[in-house]
């Protein structure tokens, strides 16, 4: 029975996770639930899955939750009940699917103790990927990717030789956007960019699919996950989002990982790797996909693709400004305070005014975020 702490239970991936801990009651238990207000979630799930520990990180809703459950489970609150529950170590395997820059520092903790990380907070590695890519080496811990490309890659991957490895090719759905043109970008409403075509996630994602960004963030994380530099590091849009990403080998071969858009099936690889088992999730019907189609993306539509390959080629704290300048763009455009085209145009002013520290060390990392997000939020306001 391998025990299970769960970064941010009430978003997609986390609700994922636990239908796969509920798909497999005899492997995996949730033993600590973490949730930043959604309590009415949290309490259900609580019912369900008993874990050990909640963390709660607003406060306020953390003492409506406690008056609910009473003494019935432990519950912890803020940013310093994140690092003190994953600092215990209680836990086989963190699912570190907090959204944004929040997942770092938790994840960090698990991965000095030496745990099995299964990632879907691609901020972890788009702001300090050398540092921890080093901690992970030096600790032992294991790193397996949850975001559907990278555990596509990491599945190409098994049993083959990194010296026969040309390229890496993610694949990306073009988001709502993909035949719009760039004039048509400067009406988007909100409503049209959170209505993704083919997958249901958070709104932070949902936008940064409409923007390219989350193709662009997850260039950034293939790139210290799989030790490959950007010039072999390729983007295809694929509207259909069957094929996850793939892998082209020196000899000219490809390999290709293809599903049905389900994020349950690449949680349950991060948590059983190397065995796979047999579930009940949906099977994919090739009969009824009819087509596969690819295309070149428009990085000049798409301009916040094309500043993340950008930002990757700087290097030092240069992905770190790109990531927190687009948590407060979009965050601001989410709360109307923006129009969705000024979203890479705040971004590419955070780079060009910010310093980029070429050798940055973990302290410098929190303060060039911090940096990042009161430079943006003075701009706006």
């Amino acid at each position: 029975m391998k025990q299970v702490l769960v970064l941010g239970s009430t978003g997609s991936i986390g609700v994922n996770t636990l239908n796969v801990i509920r798909e497999f009651p005899e492997m995996f238990r949730a033993s600590v639930l973490t949730v930043n207000c959604n309590i009415d979630l949290v309490e259900k799930q609580f019912h369900e899955f008993r874990p050990d520990t909640i963390v709660v990180t607003n406060k306020s809703c953390a003492s409506e939750l406690r008056k609910r459950l009473k003494d019935k489970v432990e519950i912890l609150d803020g940013e310093e009940g994140l690092i003190e529950v994953t600092k215990r170590g209680n836990y086989d395997i963190l699912l570190s699917a907090l959204v944004g820059f929040a997942g770092l520092a938790p994840t960090l903790e698990a991965i000095k103790l030496g745990k099995r990380i299964a990632l879907a907070n691609k901020e972890t590695l788009v702001a300090a990927g050398e540092l921890v890519i080093d901690l992970c080496k030096k600790h032992n811990a294991e790193l397996i990717p949850v975001d559907s490309e990278h555990s596509a890659i990491f599945q190409c991957l098994v049993g083959e030789k990194s010296a026969e490895v040309n390229k890496l090719i993610l694949t990306a759905s073009g988001g709502p956007f993909f035949n719009k043109s760039k004039e048509e970008l400067l009406a988007v409403t909100l409503e049209e960019a959170l209505n993704h075509p083919n997958w249901k996630m958070g709104n932070k994602i949902t936008i940064d699919s409409a923007t390219m960004m989350n193709k662009g963030l997850e260039v950034i994380e293939a790139h210290w996950l799989f030790d490959l530099p950007k010039e072999r590091i390729n983007v295809v849009i694929h509207p259909q989002s069957v094929i996850h990403s793939m892998v082209e080998f020196i000899d000219g071969s490809i390999k290709a990982q293809l599903s049905t858009p389900d994020m349950k099936l690449p949680i349950q690889y991060a948590l059983t790797y190397p065995e796979r088992f047999e579930n009940k999730f949906v099977k994919t019907d090739f009969c009824s996909i009819a087509s596969l189609t690819f295309f070149e993306p428009d990085i000049e539509k798409f301009r916040c693709l094309k500043l993340a390959f950008d930002s990757m080629a700087e290097g030092g704290t240069s992905p770190c400004i790109l990531n927190a300048a687009n948590e407060v763009a979009v965050q601001k455009f989410l709360e109307g305070s923006i129009k969705f085209h000024q979203i890479p145009d705040l971004i590419s002013e955070a780079l060009v005014k910010l310093e980029n520290h070429r050798k940055p060390d973990l302290e410098t990392i929190f303060e060039c975020d911090r940096e990042t997000r009161e430079f943006l939020g003075s701009r706006i306001n």
